[in-house]
């Protein structure tokens, strides 16, 4: 990212977020914005994918501590305007503001002000280097059973890539740029101001480059730079729990300069299951059994997520909400197979048949008709 586009965009505004807001607060605002301006979900709106460029970039800046400090210096240094430069405001053509950031923008603001106490009026060369791709993030929801399995999901991005057209060059198809006369490709020059500074700015010939481009490309205008929408196969790792993020290295956005990718981190959301529920490592399921078999004991058969049901000995006298563990049958792939928490619902009864109504009156008077409040009330 130039430090020309750190003063022109505001990555707050695009994020609709305050200069001073918390990472938690600049994740929820991108989340909600990427929803909102994903391509998948605007297929018909031209101006989506370049909104969704927009605020993946101000994402990229503001979620990484390093990248947001050095925005927030540079806007706190340039955005009041108080910077002069040699030949500026005094008749003479100085150096704009767009050349300025042209030359600084990928060697930082050192490099801008490397020369300003120098010990002399040579020229220093300067190259652009490798640059790493920008990270990117996305989003996918898998179901319940592929989250515990793992499972390859498609998932669309948009980042910014190298020119399809020029491949990187601004340059038309069929011609090359050429190194600027003035600089020698180093993009800055050096000059003194009343022999005492040495100021190293932008080559005002190539604006900073380094190379002109005589015949610019027609699809990025001689950037380089263009946006570009992809697809990629994505394995989503077995084990993996609803919210949580996973970096896939290496395949965020392209490098500059042979520069390598950035990274791709994707946001899973897993649908829930109409039986299961998950605890850690555990699978949780709770299924119900009637009065007698709580009361009289029972074997039952309950379903698993990765098989055929399974047999469960329900001992006579069991509570209702008693949990029993089915081992190995929970989440598997970890240091060691999860268990399956089973948890008992005794049913009640809702519409009685005369005889039935008459075996629970003859049930309470055998038993003694004992209050089981008769304790608590007691302590109260």
């Amino acid at each position: 990212m130039s430090t020309k586009d750190y003063l022109e965009k505001d990555y707050y505004k695009v994020l609709g977020v305050s200069k001073d807001a918390k990472p938690d607060e600049i994740k929820k605002a991108f989340r909600k914005l990427a929803r909102e301006y994903h391509p998948d979900q605007n297929k018909t709106n031209a101006d989506a994918e370049s909104k969704f460029k927009e605020i993946s970039e101000a994402n990229a800046v503001l979620s990484d501590p390093d990248k947001r400090k050095e925005y927030d210096e540079a806007r706190s240094l340039f955005g009041g305007g108080g910077f002069r430069f040699p030949g500026a405001g005094q008749g003479g053509a100085g150096p704009s503001m767009d050349d300025l950031f042209r030359g600084a923008g990928d060697s930082g603001l050192g490099d801008l002000f490397g020369g300003l106490f120098g010990g002399g009026a040579t020229t220093r060369r300067t190259s652009r280097g490798p640059r790493r791709g920008a990270d990117i993030e996305g989003e996918v929801t898998i179901d319940f059973a592929d989250a515990l399995a793992g499972a390859t999901v498609s998932l669309q991005t948009t980042s910014d890539a190298a020119c399809g057209t020029c491949h990187g060059t601004g340059a038309r198809p069929g011609t090359q740029p050429k190194v600027c006369p003035v600089c020698q490709g180093s993009g800055m020059q050096t000059s003194t101001s009343g022999g005492v500074f040495a100021v190293s700015e932008p080559c005002r010939e190539c604006r900073g480059r380094g190379m002109i481009v005589e015949e610019p490309c027609p699809t990025c205008h001689g950037s380089g730079r263009s946006a570009s929408t992809r697809t990629m196969q994505v394995r989503i790792p077995a084990g993996v729990t609803d919210g949580q993020r996973i970096r896939i290295k290496g395949k965020g956005g392209a490098g500059e300069n042979s520069g390598a990718a950035g990274d791709l981190y994707v946001l899973v959301h897993v649908r829930p299951h109409k039986l299961f529920g998950r605890k850690g490592d555990h699978l949780t399921l709770t299924v119900p059994v009637t009065f007698a078999e709580a009361a009289l004991g029972a074997d039952i058969q309950v379903p698993t997520l990765d098989g055929g049901p399974v047999r469960l000995k329900i001992p006579a006298g069991t509570p209702n909400g008693r949990t029993f563990r089915v081992r190995g049958r929970g989440v598997k792939g970890g240091a060691a197979d999860g268990d399956m928490l089973v948890t008992v619902a005794v049913e009640v009864p809702t519409h009685l048949t005369d005889e039935a109504r008459a075996a629970l009156a003859e049930f309470q008077a055998l038993t003694g008709g004992r209050d089981p409040r008769a304790a608590m009330l007691g302590g109260a």
